[in-house]
């Protein structure tokens, strides 16, 4: 697909790990685990495609309402990923593991230090790459949050009337493209308070398939037909 055509920036809502799973007589974490495996593939594909922006829903702030042991079996499968990315950014020979930058978006106070702290080295790591494709990996995040803690900000600043600007200026996506692309798996319809700012002239796609299921072919269907949207932004092109 010729680069013109193809999405600067892509979110992806990543549904169905559970219902993967039940399907399949496996746990609840498994399918979690088969959904971390999905994302790796996605980066690699959206990396060779030539997508600039990525973000993945990884954890909403109303995932904490899941049960308390799907929580923690989250939070574990969390941790070993932050193991392997810090092992793939220091040892992989894939382009991909040298050439992206990792975006940690969400609020991240409810971590632990060490949580934090292999996320800030994480970061740290790929900022010092050549960039070609920056991945958000959104945890503990909330559209409605986001929006909430940049007017804060602005406010804490001394701002009293605000600007579209204002508030883009303080999201955490700050300096970053607007997503053009929404992908949501699983067969939903629905945004589910994700870059709620961020994607409010973006394209929708919804694949029927769980998560875990997700690859290349069913990536390049959801950009072929992003490819034949019309994008108005409200205008009369």
């Amino acid at each position: 697909m010729e680069q013109k055509h193809l999405p600067i920036h892509i979110g992806f809502i990543m549904d169905g790990n559970r219902r993967w799973a039940k399907e399949r007589g496996l746990t609840t974490p498994q399918g979690h685990k088969a959904g971390a495996d999905a994302l790796e593939r996605i980066v690699e594909a959206c990396f060779e495609r030539g997508i600039r922006h990525i973000t993945f829903y990884a954890f909403s702030t109303e995932n904490w309402n899941r049960p308390a042991a799907e929580v923690s079996a989250l939070m574990s499968l969390f941790s070993r990923y932050l193991d392997s990315l810090l092992d793939r950014w220091e040892n992989s020979d894939k382009a991909v593991y040298h050439h992206t930058r990792i975006c940690f978006i969400g609020d991240l106070s409810g971590f632990d230090g060490k949580f934090r702290e292999r996320v800030d080295r994480i970061e740290s790591l790929s900022k010092t790459k050549e960039i070609r494709m920056t991945m958000n990996i959104a945890i503990n995040y909330g559209g409605r949050a986001d929006i909430l803690q940049a007017v804060n900000r602005a406010i804490q600043e001394g701002k009293t009337e605000l600007t579209e600007q204002d508030v883009d200026d303080r999201l955490y996506t700050a300096g970053q493209p607007d997503p053009d692309l929404i992908v949501r798996t699983g067969g939903e319809m629905r945004l589910s308070n994700f870059l709620l700012w961020q994607s409010s002239y973006a394209e929708y796609y919804s694949d029927p398939c769980y998560w875990p299921d997700f690859d290349g072919a069913r990536l390049d269907a959801a950009l072929e037909a992003y490819a034949k949207r019309i994008r108005k932004f409200g205008g009369n092109q």
